[in-house]
């Protein structure tokens, strides 16, 4: 027969497995634009917002829009950040610096239900040298469309609809939008009529800085993990006590 202590902790063990995967199941992302720096070679995700950052002339900035928890899972642009090829046909003037802009509206995967992405492209911005990167992605992929809270939501009209919302981790349906938002290296603030955002924001806050924002468990379900191991090993002494 088999020993009733260990057919009560394999229990214990299956059912601690459930629960945690049920956490894992309910992972959640957001469907947003994210903002990229080039370095000449790779993609690096920007430590600024693209009201805020102020790229040299020679710059390649990108811009990608996909589902992702938070900065470190984000989806890069599928464009290699190579300014000399972008802005090839785009000669320096004098008073102006050149910035080449990669933007890329992601797959049919992460588009918002009903709407299919555009392809990728690149632009070279040619703008004032005290331009910032919002103001060089307004005069070349207007319309751009942003939130009350300052999130870039659309470039160049895409998507139509919707702004940094919260989409389920198993089926991909986007959920109401919560206080806690993607990177704010997506939201500069909102703006003036020329479509370039003011001065505010930075990407200091990721998508998890609160606690319901990440893809991992919730406080709540990880205590009563706990107190189903807790009361197994109560019952596991008890068991031997009777022996």
């Amino acid at each position: 027969m088999r020993n009733p202590v260990v057919a009560l902790l394999a229990a214990l063990v299956a059912a601690s497995a459930v629960l945690l995967g049920a956490g894992s199941a309910e992972a959640a992302g957001y469907r947003y634009w994210s903002f990229w720096d080039g370095n000449g070679k790779n993609w690096e995700y920007a430590t600024q917002g693209p009201s805020l950052l102020r790229p040299d002339d020679g710059a390649v900035q990108g811009f990608r829009f996909a589902v992702s928890e938070d900065s470190g899972d984000a989806a890069q642009p599928r464009r290699a950040p190579d300014f000399g090829a972008i802005c090839a046909d785009t000669p320096a003037k004098d008073g102006q610096k050149r910035v080449a802009l990669v933007i890329d509206p992601g797959t049919a995967a992460d588009a918002p239900d009903g709407q299919k992405p555009p392809a990728p492209r690149t632009a070279c911005a040619q703008v004032a040298p005290a331009a910032s990167s919002a103001e060089a992605l307004a005069s070349v992929a207007k319309p751009l469309r942003y939130d009350s809270s300052a999130m870039l939501c659309a470039i160049s009209g895409y998507p139509k609809s919707g702004c940094g919302e919260q989409v389920s981790g198993e089926d991909g349906s986007a959920q109401p939008s919560s206080s806690s938002q993607p990177s704010s290296s997506s939201q500069p603030s909102s703006s003036s009529e020329t479509g370039a955002p003011s001065e505010t924001g930075d990407a200091s806050k990721t998508a998890q800085d609160d606690g319901d924002g990440g893809g991992g468990p919730s406080v709540g379900l990880l205590v009563g993990v706990g107190a189903v191991l807790l009361l197994g090993v109560a019952a596991v002494v008890q068991a031997r006590r009777r022996r």
